[in-house]
């Protein structure tokens, strides 16, 4: 196992044990199929609002990554995907497209996909990761039915509190299900026109915004 790329994290910079990364840390993984439209645009937009809404980008001990189960490995993103990230104000610099591997998944704690079949990929990996891994839209509809006061509170630090976050999703997977098969899917934007990208990366915004929120205990600014 390697470690992982420079500058794909979010953390406090402070000790580090394997991986280099944070001894107490939470690694978040956005999955779709080439890594180069939908993870990477879910990432970066992750990133850039727990950013905001800290107000420190090295900060919690949170990690987000990306990566695809058919990835384009060293790609760069598509260039619509950067648009749309310049659009809502988020970084897409430095990105570089990775193949899903199986040492991605095991050190995850939580795996957001785009799709059901990603989801199902993520999975048939093995690694005990069916309870840690959604898609994004699954898990916002999960989200947003945990009481936050039923959450470690923020003085516990948010490593804590997205591991009960995790565990309280899981939970209520079984109860809280989906309209419709079609409610928990992204679609794939690529090759399409820029109208198209800039659709999904509002979709993804609107389910990132209440996961956030709850990591975070900080609604986004207005």
């Amino acid at each position: 196992m390697t470690a992982p790329d420079a500058g794909r994290g979010i953390w406090n910079g402070e000790e580090t044990g394997t991986f280099g990364l944070p001894l107490d840390s939470f690694r978040i993984l956005h999955v779709s199929t080439g890594n180069v439209c939908r993870s990477p645009i879910t990432e970066r937009l992750t990133r850039h609002a727990l950013a905001d809404r800290l107000g420190d980008p090295l900060w919690g001990g949170l990690i987000v990554e990306s990566a695809g189960t058919w990835g384009h490995e060293g790609a760069p993103m598509e260039a619509n995907a950067e648009t749309v990230l310049a659009d809502f104000g988020a970084d897409a610099s430095g990105f570089v497209g990775r193949e899903l591997l199986d040492d991605h998944v095991i050190r995850a704690d939580l795996v957001l996909t785009a799709t059901r079949d990603h989801r199902a990929q993520v999975i048939s990996m093995g690694h005990s990761a069916g309870l840690r891994t959604f898609t994004l839209k699954e898990f916002t509809r999960l989200v947003k039915a945990i009481d936050p006061a039923t959450l470690p509170p923020l003085e516990d630090g948010m490593v804590a509190r997205a591991r009960a976050l995790v565990r309280a999703a899981a939970a209520l997977r079984g109860w809280l299900l989906a309209p419709t098969a079609e409610a928990d899917e992204v679609y794939d934007p690529y090759g399409a026109p820029l109208t198209f990208f800039r659709s999904i990366g509002d979709e993804i915004n609107q389910a990132l915004d209440p996961v956030v929120t709850a990591l975070t205990g900080v609604p986004a600014r207005t």
